[in-house]
């Protein structure tokens, strides 16, 4: 396993030499392969969704689609028309004694990302690292394996044309091996991010050995007040539940003010017959058509419930009352609070980051969608001319 580790540690050495448009060529290159080939990547992800239950709630992540494929080429050639995030100087000074400083973006080196039945994820990780200088090595599921493996064959052959070293991208075997290697890949791996479960990223938190970057699980709640809008809340809840249940940003528990209990059949009007609602399990992450619904007594209410079963992702109130809206804001702890917006909009592309290689809840670090801006450190550069420390 070390030998995937030292190819792409080695690869990752190159990348900082290749040019802005030499980055940008290879990942419209990549993209324009993906429709060319999109026939052979739905042969391979269907192997991998005949072995999956329909009923299982990643069945529609799993899932590609000639639209999504369409969607996933669409998101690279953004990524590639986006400016570089590297070489930028965000503070620079000059001492007293004439040293000059300065503080300048550069790639992590090597980014490890441990996922599960998300193939779009080996894509979207692949645009962002490789634009931004990094190289990467993924350990997705076994659900995936077939449609990962094609996926990754179709990047290498693109860098191997291109004259670049194709373990800037490597995919390490489905085993749980694999992922213990990762984990423990000290001097080799940067930085790893997980994405998945809750069950997978508490797994890679307590047992990384290398530095992590959290992507929490996403418990979803909408706040409806007692000053909001029948309409704009009807459409607001229907899409951040119905859009697409399976993914983080999916609406999982309404919370509705007292005085407006009786507008509760027209609020749920559009997913009646489509969802099931439930009076409990609060805390959920259901990933499926259920949804928990609480009626509460004020927005202090909605925020202390916000806080014991929230898990920093993405929550959003709905009112007129700007006022409220302001305080929820202020006060709600989590990655992206809305105010009249769906939770739904919580994706890099949406937020004009052209993908995004996770949703970070943690708070050291980058926080929110990660885009290019977000693989980067930094550096300190320093000049002189020949001035000593007294």
């Amino acid at each position: 396993m070390k030998t995937y580790f030292e190819q792409v540690k080695r690869a990752s050495r190159g990348l900082v030499r290749l040019s802005e448009d030499t980055r940008n060529a290879v990942l419209l290159t990549v993209a324009d392969r993906l429709l060319q080939y999109a026939p052979q990547l739905l042969e391979a992800n269907a192997s991998d969704l005949s072995r999956m239950d329909r009923s299982n709630p990643l069945y529609d992540r799993l899932q590609l689609t000639e639209q999504r494929i369409s969607g996933i080429a669409s998101d690279m050639r953004h990524v590639a028309s986006l400016p570089s995030p590297l070489g930028i100087t965000s503070k620079h000074y000059t001492m007293p004694n004439g040293v000059r400083l300065h503080r300048v973006s550069v790639p992590f080196g090597v980014i490890g990302v441990v996922y599960e039945a998300r193939p779009n994820v080996t894509f979207d990780v692949f645009a962002l690292c490789f634009k931004s200088g990094n190289a990467c090595v993924l350990k997705g599921g076994k659900d995936a394996e077939d449609s990962n493996r094609y996926a990754v064959a179709l990047i290498r052959q693109v860098l191997r044309e291109a004259g670049i070293d194709e373990n800037a991208i490597v995919l390490l075997p489905s085993t749980h091996e694999a992922t213990d290697a990762m984990l423990n890949a000290v001097g080799y791996v940067d930085v790893c991010i997980p994405r998945g479960s809750r069950r997978l990223i508490d797994f890679v938190r307590e047992h990384a050995h290398v530095p992590v970057i959290e992507t929490g699980a996403g418990v979803v709640h909408i706040y409806f007040d007692k000053a909001g809008d029948i309409n704009k809340g009807r459409a607001i809840i229907a899409n951040a539940k119905m859009r697409r249940v399976s993914v983080c940003n999916a609406l999982d528990c309404l919370l509705v003010h007292q005085d407006r209990q009786q507008d509760l059949p027209q609020l749920l009007e559009p997913m009646q017959g489509k969802v099931t609602f439930h009076d409990d399990n609060f805390g959920t992450e259901w990933m499926s058509m259920d949804l928990s619904i609480r009626i509460v007594s004020s927005l202090d209410e909605a925020l202390e419930h916000i806080r014991e079963y929230g898990s920093g992702h993405s929550e959003s109130i709905v009112t007129e009352d700007e006022a409220a809206a302001r305080r929820f804001q202020n006060e709600v702890d989590a990655a992206c609070v809305y105010w009249n917006v769906p939770t739904s909009f919580t994706d890099g592309a949406q937020f004009g980051l052209g993908a995004e290689i996770g949703i970070s809840t943690q708070k050291l670090g980058p926080r929110g969608p990660m885009g290019l801006e977000e693989m980067t450190t930094y550096k300190w550069i320093i000049e002189g001319e020949g001035q000593t420390r007294p």
